[in-house]
């Protein structure tokens, strides 16, 4: 059998390749290159993390001899992830570009290259599981909750589940890098990436103008519809956000909705932000068969939300999530994923 581990610098795919070599696959290593220096806005001339982040994943892949590809990737991920960061903003929603990434280069062109090298599996280090039950592929949460990595998997489809592993889905986050400080790797106390690949200073909206972005001036209002100012684009604000806005209050003011329709920012109460309904749009069923009736279930809306009770209605492709208790900052663009148990039934975006 035959692996292509995607392999990003970083110690969980490190040790992931060691694992998946362990278990006798015949391994090749790659990492996919997905912008330049000037997409991110970094002078062309400096040494760019991704370009780091290359020549440490092609150390290890060379000390576990393994052959070692870099696929670049730059002009997709332009026209795919950035392109859809900047769109998403300029309608006044809030995109997730990591799920992004992955549907479209990870699991869609690296599965191409995949086949293309004769490869039976696409291996990543993502912190999740796969397991078989009555002929039916089920993708099932991290063991280590702290790093549980499933919400962002939410797309995959059975074909893929059929060809992915996952080797360090069962393991604790400590334990991967003491593994990896074993196997003798350089990266073993790398610290985890934080920030967006391409957003290296936090600065989506300079990104975003960058890339084209039409963002002009407009007005802030309450929720009465009182004018309180100016803002400086609506690609500057996402819901419930605070800082920046620059208006002097007596109370705090949090951004409870963007109207890219007037091109207007409107500002209220922490309270203003919590709401049970959410509709959500392009739903994947992992399973691939939508349920025929509301059924009860837990539903995350951001990455570093907890699941949460609710009731979910299926409608088409489409499903309506009511849930028990009022959450804050339902956020368009943002994805909802349904969860039952520790297995991820299925998402899709927030309208």
């Amino acid at each position: 059998m035959k692996a292509l581990i995607a392999m990003s610098g970083g110690v969980d795919s490190s040790l992931a390749a060691q694992r998946m070599q362990q278990l006798g696959y015949d391994c090749i290593g790659c990492t996919m290159r997905l912008f330049e220096n000037e997409d991110a806005g970094l002078p062309r001339e400096k040494t760019c993390c991704s370009l780091d982040d290359v020549e440490d994943a092609r150390r290890v892949a060379y000390r576990l001899g393994m052959p070692f590809y870099v696929f670049n990737f730059t002009d997709a991920f332009r026209d795919t992830v950035i392109r859809d960061f900047v769109e998403e903003y300029e309608r006044g929603r809030t995109p997730n570009p990591c799920i992004v990434c992955n549907r479209c280069m990870k699991f869609a062109r690296l599965y191409d290259r995949a086949r293309e090298l004769g490869c039976d599996v696409v291996v990543t280090g993502h912190y999740a599981r796969i397991v078989q039950e009555d002929g039916k592929y089920l993708l099932k949460k991290g063991l280590d909750a702290s790093k549980d990595q499933s919400y962002v998997l939410y797309f995959l489809s059975q074909e893929h589940l059929a060809h992915t592993a996952f080797p360090i889905g069962e393991l604790r986050k400590e334990d991967v890098r003491a593994m990896a400080a074993t196997a003798g790797f350089a990266n073993a106390e790398k610290p985890d990436s934080q920030d967006i690949c391409f957003v290296p200073d936090g600065d989506y909206a300079r990104v975003i103008a960058q890339h084209g972005g039409v963002s002009a001036p407009g007005k802030f209002v309450d929720t009465n519809g009182k004018v309180l100012g100016e803002h400086k684009g609506i690609t500057h604000y996402t819901l419930g956000q605070r800082r920046g806005l620059g208006i002097p209050a007596a109370d705090r003011l949090y951004v409870v909705a963007i109207r890219p329709e007037d091109n207007t920012v409107v500002l209220g109460s922490n309270d203003d932000l919590f709401s049970r309904d959410a509709t959500v749009k392009a739903f994947h069923w992992i399973s691939g068969t939508a349920p025929t009736a509301p059924f009860r279930g837990k539903a995350k809306i951001r990455y570093r939300h907890a699941e949460q009770p609710a009731t979910v209605t299926p409608d088409g492709g489409a499903v309506r999530i009511v849930f028990d208790e009022p959450q804050r900052a339902i956020t368009p663009g943002q994805s909802a994923v349904l969860y039952d148990g520790d297995t991820v039934l299925g998402g899709g975006i927030i309208e």
